[in-house]
């Protein structure tokens, strides 16, 4: 509650908490917008692929060119300034940064960043949350043996819930169900970087005074990321997938109630306890008013007659039965919450989320028919989207993770709607990201009693 008071703190003891961050693009460029504001923190370096699009990127969000002219890591921890360069490595086995920012949106890449962080004593937030999805147990568990910290970001959709949650279970609150929104029709699964923009409700201009990255959105568009940001939650919040993948329910805030209550009470949740992703758009395409798009909600339960009282006499908003009722945040600022997350690690010593089980996966789901020779693009791409599943499904079923599905050569046809699996590609089995999949997989010994066996041939959604 006082993480300002304390950051102010830090500053006037001229003890910044000190960061480096891997990936300057559309969410590193919020992050670096937030922190020149904040002396409580020094970004004392800013590796990319492309240093000077980063400057670029820096100047955008006001960023004096003085400020990030250091010449070396060495000077910027001397002059309070900020060193930009493309050796990541430098970055990381540097002693003075206590927290690497991993935002480079490349799962197979942040692995390694990751690990290599953890190996150098450094704490990690990690922004790409699709290695959270691939991996996220495993990395907690190398953190733990490593003594320092993975969080995930806060700013991102994952992390707000899974505030949400912890919110609804520190006040004694059974947590029914949790998630975020999204803009949602069935043909957006096969979405590509064409027609992101058209469906997304921007310009192609707009998205180009942003630079924003027509691949990435369409991430967020085809159900990659809410499948990907699905699997985080659950993997932080002790939760499960549904068995048949998200449904994408429409409704607004004060439908949450309604629909997130089991379909016995007269919702759409096969049983309590589940991730989900309400859409803000009717099933003929219309809006609904007061919606969820952008946010993230909690669903929990008053279990006894004097909760359900006290929701009456407070004029709680429930469903009818007077039992379900929400908390939710309807915006995520993105890497402008990052800040957050800084202070949460670096002053309490605390994540904002972490994943500590492996409850939910995202498989590579053929976005058309696909032919033996074709390379997959990953997520937000031509070839494949995202499907959430039960881990124990995915893992049984051979499911191919959409975090390893980009540049993978296919030696099989694969039909539209339906999973690539391992024995449908060529892979690099040499890569830090395998390896640690397969040992997360190797943690599922047998189905929770409520889920389901997968089927070679199933469509997911």
């Amino acid at each position: 509650m006082n993480l300002a008071t304390l950051l102010a703190a830090r500053a006037e003891d001229g003890r910044p908490i000190r960061v480096g961050m891997i990936g300057a693009g559309k969410f590193g460029t919020m992050v670096l917008s937030q922190v020149l504001r904040l002396p409580g923190i020094h970004m004392m370096g800013v590796s990319d692929l492309n240093p000077e699009a980063a400057k670029s990127n820096m100047a955008l969000a006001g960023w004096p060119e003085a400020r990030y002219s250091a010449s070396s890591l060495d000077s910027a921890v001397q002059e309070g300034t900020t060193h930009v360069s493309d050796d990541w490595e430098a970055l990381v086995s540097h002693s003075a940064p206590e927290i690497i920012i991993e935002a480079t949106g490349n799962p197979v890449a942040a692995v390694s960043h990751i690990l290599q962080a953890f190996a150098a004593g450094k704490h990690v937030i990690n922004v790409t949350v699709d290695a959270d999805a691939l991996v996220g147990p495993g990395l907690g568990n190398r953190a733990k043996s490593a003594g320092v910290i993975y969080s995930m970001a806060y700013g991102d959709q994952p992390a707000l819930t899974a505030d949400l949650v912890d919110w609804a279970r520190a006040c004694g609150f059974t947590v029914v169900a949790a998630g975020r929104g999204h803009k949602w029709m069935p043909h957006y699964r096969q979405s590509t970087p064409d027609t992101v923009w058209d469906h997304w409700g921007l310009t192609a201009e707009q998205a180009a005074r942003g630079r924003l990255n027509p691949k990435m959105f369409n991430a967020f568009l085809d159900g990659s990321k809410p499948a990907i940001e699905s699997a985080a939650i659950a993997n932080a919040c002790g939760l499960d997938a549904p068995d048949d993948g998200l449904s994408y329910p429409p409704g607004s805030i004060d439908d949450i109630p309604l629909l997130m209550r089991p379909r016995s009470e007269g919702g759409i949740l096969e049983r309590k306890g589940l991730v989900e992703v309400i859409s803000c758009l009717k099933k003929d395409g219309e809006p609904i008013p007061y919606d969820i798009r952008k946010g993230m909600w909690v669903c929990f339960e008053g279990d006894t007659d004097y909760m359900r009282h006290c929701f009456e006499e407070y004029k709680v908003v429930t469903d009818p039965s007077g039992r379900y009722s929400c908390n939710y945040k309807r915006w995520h600022l993105i890497g402008f919450e990052l800040p957050i997350s800084i202070a949460a690690v670096g002053i309490r010593g605390e994540p904002t989320g972490v994943a500590r089980e492996f409850r939910a996966d995202v498989a590579a789901v053929a976005k058309r028919d696909l032919k033996r020779g074709e390379i997959l693009d990953g997520e937000g791409g031509y070839t494949v989207a995202g499907g959430l599943r039960p881990a124990f499904n995915s893992v049984e079923g051979g499911y191919l993770p959409l975090g390893l599905a980009h540049n993978v050569k296919l030696i099989n046809d694969v039909a539209d709607g339906v999973p690539v699996t391992w024995a449908d590609v060529e892979i690099d089995e040499t890569s830090e990201a395998f390896r640690l999949r397969r040992e997360v997989e190797k943690t599922i010994t047998e189905p929770p009693p409520t889920v389901t066996n997968s089927k070679r041939a199933e469509k997911i959604s």
